[in-house]
C-alpha cells in the first residue's frame, strides 16, 4: 500500500485558532481525504507548540501555572480542529514525553556528527517571532510583523553548524525542483542559503520552560529547533518502524516560516543522516485591510464566528477557491457571502434541487450510472484547489445548460417519457460524478448529494443544500 504523510505547522497556544490556521488545516485535510480515497495509508499530523516563551507570557497574564495553561489551550485547539472536521491522524503536543525523546535523539545524532558547539551569542530577539532578527530587517528599530522592539540578548548558547551544509542544501535545491514550492519561496531561500545563512543558536541559557538540552540542563532547547522535530516525533522516531511513514510527503507551512523549514530543517536532517521531505509548500497570507492576520494585533477572525452564519463547507469552499493556494489574498466576509449566494446556493444547490424536483415528479425510480467525464485529481495533487473547484463549477454550469436546453418539463408535458428519462439520467450521472469529485473538497456536501441520489424513490431535498442569504 502506498503511503502519504502530510503535516501542518504546529501552533503556539497563546490564543485561540483564527481563520489563517483553518486555511492551512483545511488544505491539509483535502490532501489527506484525497489520498485516503486513492487507497493510500495516510498520516495527517497537526498539533500545538507548547514550549514557546509566548505561551509563558500568556500564562503569566492569565495568572495560572504554565503547564495548566498549555493543557487547557491544547484542548481548545484540539476541539477547534475537531469542530471544523479536520481528519488528523495525530495531534502532537510538544510537552509530551515522546517528543522530548525524539528531540534528545536528534541532538545526539547531530552531536555525533560534530555539528553542535558551544559559543557566544549577542543580537536582537523578537519574542513574538521567537526568532533572532538582523538589524537590517528591523523597521524603525521594530519587528516588521509584531511592531515591537526586540530584546537585546547576550548569552552562551549551543550552536548548530548550519553553514557546513550550505553546498549540500544548494545541491538539494538543484536536484529536487519540487522540494520547495512555490517558485517565490524557492528563490527566496536560494538567496538566503547562498548569501545570508549563518550558524544558528539552538539553545537558550535563560530559558526555564521547555525541553532541557541533553547533557546540559542549564539550557533549554530553542523552541524552533524543538518544534521542527515534531514531524519526526509523530512517526515514532527514534523507535524502530518510524521509517514506514518518513520522510514526509508534504509539509504545509505559511510563508513567514520558510527559513526554518526550507533551510534549517533539511540541514538538521542531513546532519542526523535522515531522508529529506519530498515537498515543502509555503502558502500565502490572508490579510485584513492589507495587514497580515495576527493574534497579537487583535485582528484575527475566529472560525467559530463564521460557523454561526455559514455551513462548514461554505467556508471550505471560500478558503479553497477565493485565493490560488500559494498566493496572498484579502479575507472578506462580503466576498464569502457573494460566493455563497452565486456559486453555492444558485450554483450547485439550485442544480441539485431543480433536477431532483423534476425526477421526483416524473420518474422517481429512474436508474442511472455515474459518469466518468470529470477528474480533478491532478489539480488536487498539485495543490491547485481553486482550479479543481473551477472545473467542477464549469460542469455544474454545463449541466444547468443541458436542463435549460432540453427543457425536461416540456418533454414531460408532451409525453416524451423516453427522451425525458435520457436527459435526467445524463444530468443525474453528472451530479453523481460531481459529488465524487467533491468528497475531499466539500465532504459534507458530497455526502448529502450522494444520500439524495441513493434514495429510492428519489425525492427533492427537504431543504436546500445552501439556502440563499439576504
Amino acid at each position: 500500500m502506498a503511503k502519504y504523510f502530510i503535516t501542518t505547522p504546529i501552533y503556539y497556544v497563546n490564543a485561540r485558532p483564527h481563520v489563517g490556521h483553518m486555511y492551512t488545516a483545511v488544505a491539509a485535510d483535502v490532501m489527506a481525504r484525497h489520498y485516503r480515497n486513492q487507497g493510500s495509508e495516510v498520516l495527517l499530523s497537526t498539533g500545538v507548540d507548547e514550549n514557546s516563551q509566548k505561551n509563558v507570557e500568556a500564562a503569566e497574564k492569565a495568572g495560572i501555572p504554565i503547564q495548566k495553561y498549555v493543557d487547557q489551550m491544547a484542548q481548545v485547539w484540539k476541539e477547534s480542529f475537531d469542530g471544523i472536521q479536520i481528519t488528523y491522524d495525530t495531534f502532537i503536543r510538544t510537552t509530551s514525553k515522546e517528543h522530548e525523546t525524539a528531540v534528545h535523539a536528534m541532538v545526539d545524532a547531530m552531536q555525533a556528527r560534530g555539528d553542535i558547539y558551544l559559543g557566544d551569542y549577542q543580537g536582537y530577539y523578537c519574542v513574538g517571532c521567537e526568532e533572532f532578527i538582523a538589524e537590517k530587517d528591523l523597521s524603525e528599530g521594530k519587528c516588521t510583523i509584531h511592531k515591537t522592539e526586540p530584546k537585546v540578548i547576550q548569552e552562551k548558547n549551543y550552536f548548530f553548524k548550519l553553514t557546513k551544509y550550505r553546498d549540500a542544501l544548494l545541491a538539494w535545491y538543484k536536484n529536487s525542483p519540487d522540494a520547495v514550492r512555490p517558485e517565490s519561496a524557492r528563490n527566496k531561500m536560494l538567496s538566503y542559503i547562498t548569501d545570508e545563512m549563518q550558524d544558528i543558536s539552538i539553545s537558550r541559557q535563560a530559558g526555564k520552560w521547555g525541553i532541557r538540552f541533553p547533557q546540559d540542563d542549564s539550557h533549554a532547547v530553542y523552541v524552533w529547533f524543538d518544534a521542527l522535530i515534531n514531524y519526526l516525533t509523530v512517526t515514532g522516531y527514534p523507535s524502530q518502524g518510524y521509517e514506514k511513514m518518513w520522510p514526509a510527503d508534504l509539509h504545509l507551512i505559511g510563508k513567514d516560516i520558510i527559513k526554518f523549514h526550507c533551510a534549517i530543517w533539511p540541514a538538521m536532517l542531513m546532519s542526523a543522516e535522515l531522508p529529506l521531505p519530498n515537498t515543502i509548500f509555503a502558502h500565502g497570507f490572508f490579510t485584513i485591510n492589507g495587514e497580515k492576520i495576527s493574534k497579537s494585533l487583535g485582528d484575527a477572525i475566529d472560525p467559530r464566528d463564521l460557523l454561526k452564519d455559514y455551513p462548514l463547507d461554505a467556508i471550505r469552499y471560500y478558503l479553497l477557491r477565493e485565493i490560488p493556494f500559494g498566493n496572498d489574498g484579502d479575507f472578506s466576509v462580503v466576498r464569502l457571502k457573494e460566493r455563497f449566494n452565486s456559486e453555492l446556493a444558485n450554483g450547485i444547490g439550485n442544480l441539485v434541487s431543480r433536477t431532483l424536483t423534476l425526477v421526483e415528479k416524473n420518474c422517481p425510480n429512474i436508474a442511472f450510472v455515474k459518469g466518468q467525464s470529470l477528474d480533478v485529481s491532478s489539480h488536487i495533487e498539485h495543490l491547485a484547489f481553486d482550479k479543481a473547484l473551477t472545473d467542477i463549477w464549469h460542469e455544474i454550469a454545463r449541466l444547468d445548460g443541458v436542463i435549460d436546453e432540453k427543457k425536461p418539463w416540456e418533454l414531460a408535458k408532451a409525453g416524451k417519457s423516453d427522451e425525458l428519462e435520457t436527459v435526467l439520467q445524463s444530468v443525474l450521472a453528472g451530479i453523481a460524478n460531481i459529488s465524487h469529485e467533491l468528497e475531499a473538497l466539500l465532504p459534507e456536501t458530497a455526502e448529502s448529494i450522494q444520500g439524495l441520489l441513493s434514495a429510492s424513490p428519489i425525492k427533492k431535498p427537504a431543504e436546500p443544500l445552501f439556502a440563499r442569504k439576504d
